[in-house]
């Protein structure tokens, strides 16, 4: 199992924390109960700080026309709405819900050139609020395909997540199943699509990243 480069700092510091209250318990009381329950709990909240910064490989699609998933996770919501930040008109919006059991790296759903990459500082409503996806803290990247089709993928923290890592630039060109970025600690990630887009997926449906198929764009 990988471990994202994310996770480095905090896995360090957590082995040390946990380390140390288990060396105070240990010298400082008899009680073996107590110190077999605090090892116990250190090994599995250790476990569980792994398991969350884990990074799987992926295999990629090959086929320019589709849509990828851009996160782990659960079809929350798909419907046709104004969106108002970029486009200005209407899209088919895909929200995927990341649990904190999930993979929290996200990947880029199509290959082309960042056109927009913005920070919005915001709330932290629950991922799955109607509104968390204009009012809590998050990120809009915009990319353009060499067919001329735009993608805006959302990345958009949650009650828990207050940390939204993006790593692409305005300007750079992208490859479809590189790394877009990593949310901490369980987010929403919101595709908005062409309204000709035929969709592969429907709401309650469990996606995998990059190997999901969202579904396919029309080339005119």
């Amino acid at each position: 199992m990988r471990i994202h480069k994310e996770g480095y700092i905090i896995l360090f510091w957590g082995f040390l924390l946990l380390l140390l209250i288990n060396v105070i318990i240990y010298f400082f009381t008899g009680r073996m109960t107590l110190r077999i329950f605090s090892s116990s709990l250190s090994i599995i909240l250790y476990f569980f700080l792994l398991q969350f910064f884990r990074s799987p490989i992926r295999k990629l699609p090959h086929n320019s026309s589709i849509i990828s998933a851009p996160a782990d996770g659960k079809i929350v919501a798909i419907q046709e709405v104004m969106e108002e930040e970029y486009f200005k008109d209407k899209r088919i919006q895909v929200s995927i819900f990341m649990s904190p059991l999930n993979v929290h790296v996200n990947w880029i759903p199509v290959s082309g050139t960042i056109t927009t990459a913005r920070y919005h500082p915001g709330l932290y409503l629950v991922a799955w609020h109607p509104k968390s996806s204009t009012k809590n803290e998050r990120t809009t990247v915009v990319i353009k395909t060499e067919q001329g089709q735009e993608i805006l993928v959302r990345q958009i923290a949650g009650y828990v997540a207050r940390r939204i890592i993006c790593y692409p630039k305005e300007g750079e060109s992208v490859t479809q199943g590189s790394e877009l970025g990593f949310i901490k600690f369980g987010s929403r990630v919101d595709l908005f699509l062409p309204l000709h887009t035929t969709l592969s997926v429907k709401t309650g449906d469990v996606v995998k990243g990059v190997e999901t198929e969202i579904g396919k764009m029309k080339f005119f």
